[in-house]
């Protein structure tokens, strides 16, 4: 069944305001009805959650202890496993074109033989960090293509796997991001500072300075200071395939509207957000919009962790819109391109820009 969120979404204190109920997807309910409920979230929002979705929560638990695990070590420990370029461990910079943002992050490639080299540099018990990541990334990836297969079911497509197997190839170039956020608290009013203290603390926020207490972050520390909202992660579209984000309790996420509304969506982190990615979009000829999305500071004395499975095809593969879809729309919206391509374009480019205008057809 699909159901929206009871309480409405709002977003305040600022020009655009809208509410909005997360489309919510159950997988364990008959499998036509989802497919189109699914297609329906990715052409209205490019968006969704899905609940039921079979990936255990023992293998959820063991990835999250294991990411609080090594955001807790000193900055200089974590630093062996950086900087990223692009995989390793990167603090505020954020990919290669100046982009920042309030966090530290870890971002690996999803395939056993690189994990199984990079938990050395990340954990004091490389063996058990590996197995845990592939666990959890076969667990998502194959929440990632059930999704897919049903996308094709929901579009008609005589092969349910014309996605699916993008995904499914062993050559498949999909990575995990494991991204962690200072807590952001507001001022009080007997705090005095002047406009430059946001920047200052900022500069120098120190990651390992906050302690862990009973698995969640925590930092009694330094409170933040200023009424202006502190960017986590800036505006952007992701551009592989799907996103399977799941983040811990602490709020941050907000998704644009078709229409330009930014809108709030409260975690559940007991369930998976579902993001259309670039690469969709082309392969389904614009049918379907990737969705506009960022992390906000939120008054909160708990950090916000958040870990996304970036479902992404082999660099040879080409994304193209299968016939059927390209029928059913006037024109081909995008030549054809492999992602490879794509991905060197995607790393020229600044984090908010539009990397699919690139390969748009001339008559578009």
């Amino acid at each position: 069944m699909v159901v929206a969120t009871p309480t409405p979404l709002l977003r305040r204190g600022t020009k655009k305001t809208a509410a909005f109920g997360v489309p919510t997807i159950d997988l364990s309910e008959d499998k036509s009805i989802a497919s189109e409920m699914i297609v329906k979230a990715c052409e209205d929002y490019g968006f969704f959650k899905v609940v039921n979705h079979g990936v255990p929560k023992k293998v959820i638990a063991r990835m999250e202890r294991e990411a609080v695990d090594f955001f807790s070590h000193p900055i200089a420990q974590k630093g062996r496993a950086g900087p990223a370029a692009p995989f390793g461990y990167g603090c505020k910079n954020i990919g290669f074109n100046g982009d920042k943002g309030d966090l530290e992050y870890i971002l690996l490639e999803a395939n056993p033989v690189s994990l199984s080299q990079r938990a050395k540099t990340m954990s004091n018990d490389p063996s058990t960090f590996s197995a845990v990541t592939n666990d959890y990334v076969s667990a998502v990836r194959k929440l990632a293509c059930d999704i897919l297969e049903l996308v094709a079911d929901g579009l008609w497509m005589e092969n349910k796997s014309i996605f699916s197997k993008l995904i499914s190839n062993s050559q498949n170039d999909s990575c995990l991001r494991v991204n962690h956020y200072p807590p952001f608290i507001a001022p009080n009013n007997n705090y005095n500072h002047n406009d430059n203290d946001d920047e200052e603390l900022n500069n120098h926020w120190d990651p390992s300075s906050e302690l862990v207490e009973e698995g969640l972050r925590i930092s009694p520390l330094i409170p933040a200071v200023g009424s202006k909202s502190r960017v986590g992660f800036g505006e952007h579209t992701d551009p592989q395939i799907l996103t399977i984000l799941r983040s811990n309790d602490v709020s941050g996420l907000q998704i644009c509207s078709h229409d330009g509304f930014w809108i709030p969506v409260p975690p559940d982190p007991n369930e998976f957000f579902v993001f259309v990615g670039d690469s969709f979009q082309a392969l389904t000829n614009g049918r379907f919009t990737s969705v506009r999305h960022r992390v906000v500071a939120i008054n909160s004395w708990k950090s916000r962790m958040s870990m996304m499975y970036f479902a992404a095809p082999p660099l040879d593969a080409w994304i193209t819109a299968p016939p059927l879809i390209n029928n059913s729309i006037s024109s081909n919206i995008y030549r054809p391109f492999t992602w490879g391509n794509f991905k060197q374009i995607v790393y020229s480019l600044r984090l908010a820009d539009s990397r699919l205008d690139y390969f748009k057809n001339h008559a578009q």
